[in-house]
């Protein structure tokens, strides 16, 4: 069976993305942070393959600076945005920003000048074929970056780290025609199908599903599930040595509660603070818990989104966008 040059490029894409996801997903892991230096080095494989793609594709000028857009306004997120006062001071690095910025809009303007005539809705519909519907599938990334951008400023994306990985995403695999889908005839024949992005956010939403039942297991296991009240503890929290709080990535539930009596109980809160503690306010938690002699914790896990976005990456490229498979089943295709 021979692969054609799309084929070739989307499994580079889908190679590029498990070693980019792959790397930041174990950082995130193991340090609770992705450096920006991370997004500089696998920018670059993602942007020559979209670039190639283009090329492939009889792509003009306006297709590569509308491109260049949605990759500039991204950019802020890493290397931050120019400004009229470090521009006027001189900036070099603001200057060449100010000056991409510019040029990308002029490109992005033009397009939109010269492919008016082509409905987005025709391109959607697949009635529309050639460098119109090009651009427009190119210019469907930038909404996309700034969704993302705004999900993370109001705090729907917590993390720095998710946001970024979610716009590499996005320049990597702009439109599920980059990706060879191997069982995703659902998402090939649907009318709309989320982009790819967004499928892999939800893919790995999907993922948190399983961690109830995969912590209520590990702890009935271990022997945690010690009475009936721990049964609200066990499907989102994991029991470990009071000394090991220290060096691990968790919330601290059990505390100590003064009765009305003055008497000074054990308590486990149900779920995590909202606002994660200082290392002090936990060092005195711990210490006061060792006066206490409770040798035994509840601590509820800070996992990363992008721990779950690694292993989504392969229900992503075998099946598509789940919402292409579950619309069909709930009667609403």
């Amino acid at each position: 069976m021979s692969l054609s040059e799309s084929d070739i490029l989307g499994w580079a894409r889908i190679f590029t993305l498990l070693l980019g996801m792959g790397w930041a997903a174990w950082m995130d892991h193991k340090e609770r942070r992705v450096k920006n230096e991370h997004w500089l080095v696998w920018i670059k494989p993602a942007l020559f393959l979209w670039a190639l793609d283009l090329m492939i594709q009889g792509a003009d000028w306006t297709i590569y600076l509308t491109a260049s857009a949605s990759v500039a306004y991204a950019s802020g997120a890493v290397i931050g945005r120019p400004t009229f006062s470090d521009i006027r001071a001189g900036s070099r690095l603001d200057q060449i920003v100010a000056l991409w910025y510019l040029v990308s809009l002029f490109g992005l303007i033009s397009g939109a000048m010269i492919y008016q005539s082509v409905h987005p809705i025709d391109v959607l519909l697949g009635d529309e074929q050639g460098l119109g519907a090009l651009w427009w599938t190119t210019l469907a990334v930038l909404p996309l970056i700034l969704l993302i951008d705004l999900a993370w400023r109001v705090r729907m994306l917590h993390g720095g780290a998710d946001a970024k990985a979610l716009m590499w995403v996005a320049i990597l695999v702009p439109s599920w025609s980059t990706m060879p889908l191997t069982f995703g005839t659902a998402t090939s024949e649907a009318l709309f199908a989320l982009p790819p992005a967004f499928a892999l956010l939800m893919w790995g939403g999907l993922s948190f599903l399983v961690i109830p039942f995969i912590l209520m297991g590990l702890n009935l296991v271990r022997g945690h599930v010690r009475g009936f009240g721990d049964l609200f503890l066990a499907w989102h929290a994991i029991r470990m040595p009071r000394d090991e709080v220290r060096n691990r990535h968790v919330w601290l539930l059990t505390t100590l509660v003064e009765k009305p009596d003055g008497s000074v109980v054990v308590y486990h809160r149900k779920r995590a603070p909202r606002k994660s503690p200082t290392s002090e306010e936990v060092e005195i938690a711990l210490m006061e818990l060792k006066d206490a002699s409770v040798e035994q914790v509840w601590v509820s896990q800070k996992l990363p989104l992008l721990v779950f976005l690694f292993p989504a990456i392969f229900p992503l490229f075998l099946l598509g966008d789940p919402m292409a498979i579950l619309m069909p089943l709930l009667g609403l295709n």
